[in-house]
């Protein structure tokens, strides 16, 4: 009887654990998610492209899952997100901030979140199609099983693989990225590419709060960083296709951050010592 007793109590402590809500916390922390790849796609006014981008990314045959990381937009980009969660519960997610605080700290403050839920491989995104969702899967493949580190959405590997730019933009962009490499000495083609997936180890051995730029330089910096730490960074071909619907965030004052920054960058880099965060 004492044994039976003593199993019995048993029993209701464990129950009692598992419905306490630190254990709760405890299991959606420490246990990885059902799919080991996370999508993160900043918005700020995407009411246009933010149903569609999301739709196509489910319907791929390889399971992701999706943080947005939304700005206060104006036009109810966040209520058509939320509107959708409820179709894709497990599979959609939301962290909304108090204003447009830069396409960098938007990615960081997405990165800390995939990391803390156990997520495998974390990818950057636009909203606006200008980066095809069908392209996921090459730069997963990259990671996953051609052993890249860093996989890069690349415009100019054969050429110039740009669609719908005005003359003008595709040379900025070119030869900016040909600045790049000049300076930083990386033998990348597509310095400034958004377009990217990060095993989860990349991430983790960079100290992400110490990532300074937040504009276009960021997408610099975080190469450049992984780059000097060691990790591995494969181009993958891409074909970039100019945003249809929506308005552009490029503006002459986050050009001027890459330009600026990148000096910056490599000279900081001459007196500092890259070591991978334990």
């Amino acid at each position: 009887m004492s044994r039976l007793y003593l199993s019995y109590c048993t029993i209701q402590h464990f129950y009692r654990l598992l419905r306490s809500n630190s254990t709760l916390d405890y299991l959606r922390t420490n246990f990885a998610p059902v799919t080991d790849s996370l999508v993160i796609i900043p918005t700020y006014k995407e009411k246009e492209n933010i149903e569609r981008i999301i739709r196509k990314v489910f319907s791929l045959e390889k399971d992701f899952h999706i943080l947005i990381v939304e700005d206060n937009s104006p036009d109810g980009t966040a209520d058509i997100v939320k509107r959708l969660m409820k179709e894709f519960p497990e599979q959609l997610f939301i962290e909304e901030r108090k204003g447009k605080l830069g396409l960098g700290t938007a990615y960081i403050h997405g990165f800390k979140w995939a990391l803390n839920k156990g997520y495998q491989y974390i990818f950057e995104m636009d909203a606006d199609f200008s980066h095809n969702p069908e392209d996921l899967l090459r730069l997963y493949d990259a990671c996953a099983n051609q052993g890249a580190d860093v996989a890069i959405g690349s415009r100019y590997i054969k050429g110039v693989n740009v669609v719908n730019w005005p003359m003008g933009r595709i040379l900025m962009s070119y030869f900016a990225s040909v600045y790049v490499r000049m300076v930083t000495r990386m033998k990348i083609q597509d310095t400034t590419a958004g377009f990217k997936c990060y095993r989860d180890e990349v991430l983790k051995a960079i100290e992400l709060d110490k990532i300074k730029f937040t504009g276009y330089a960021f997408q610099i910096e975080m190469k450049f960083t992984a780059w000097k730490l060691g990790f591995k960074l494969k181009e993958v071909d891409i074909i970039f296709t100019d945003r249809t619907e929506g308005e552009s965030k490029m503006n002459k004052s986050i050009f001027k951050e890459a330009i600026f920054g990148v000096m910056e960058l490599r000279w900081r880099s001459l007196f500092k010592k890259y070591k991978r965060v334990a």
